[in-house]
């Protein structure tokens, strides 16, 4: 894929539905439903019905009868457009203004439709054509070519195994600064004492030999590579 930078730029709204398509359709052949877009992006499922039939007459995404939506190859390269731009921002943001980690992502949004892709290019040369943002996920690189295979959960470990901290879901800020102050962050080894039966929690000991409480929605929230 050979992007074009600058290219007419698309509305604010589509950026954001390709965005979030992207995210609800990582495996092959997946569709996003209706449902499933409107909880994504905060709005009804009447806004989302408009929108795709918008995005569909724009080449940007089409609907599957009876499975959902997804996006056409001109909608993926843009949703890649904007996550690069995206994520480059919060690393950006972080590493130079030294945001935490769970304030970036707001103000990653807000700028990302602003920031032209020469900009982009610039903070990527700037920061070192860097391969991920500051909650491990990964940075589309200039070709537009993403790893994003789906990895494990600290919920999916085995007691005994042990991972590496390889990405944070930044979806809820609170969270982020929950894990923050715990001492888990990208790059921290922990092990999988315990993980109690019917939802329980996980008992994990970081490499520093503190150990966590981690409930099973901060558990699935923690992407680890098994080290």
């Amino acid at each position: 894929m050979q992007p074009t930078l600058d290219q007419t730029p698309a509305s604010a709204p589509a950026e954001d539905y390709v965005k979030a398509i992207y995210a609800l359709t990582l495996e092959p052949d997946q569709a996003a439903s209706t449902s499933q877009i409107a909880e994504r992006l905060g709005v009804t499922a009447g806004s989302v019905s408009t929108m795709v039939k918008r995005m569909d007459t724009a080449g940007l995404a089409e609907h599957v009868p009876y499975r959902g939506v997804r996006l056409t190859p001109a909608g993926r390269e843009l949703a890649l457009r904007v996550i690069r731009r995206h994520r480059l921002l919060e690393l950006f943001l972080a590493q130079s203004l030294d945001i935490p980690w769970e304030d970036v992502h707001r103000f990653a949004d807000a700028l990302e439709h602003a920031a032209s892709d020469e900009l982009i290019e610039l903070i990527a040369g700037k920061l070192g054509d860097p391969v991920s943002d500051p909650h491990g996920d990964p940075i589309p690189n200039r070709l537009l070519e993403v790893d994003d295979r789906t990895q494990p959960t600290v919920a999916d470990l085995a007691p005994g195994e042990r991972g590496r901290v390889a990405r944070v879901s930044d979806a809820d800020p609170e969270m982020l600064r929950y894990l923050g102050v715990q001492g888990i962050g990208i790059g921290v080894e922990l092990l999988l004492l315990d993980r109690q039966p019917f939802e329980g929690p996980c008992l994990v000991a970081l490499g520093t030999g503190a150990q966590r409480s981690l409930g099973i929605r901060l558990a699935r929230a923690i992407r680890v590579a098994r080290i």
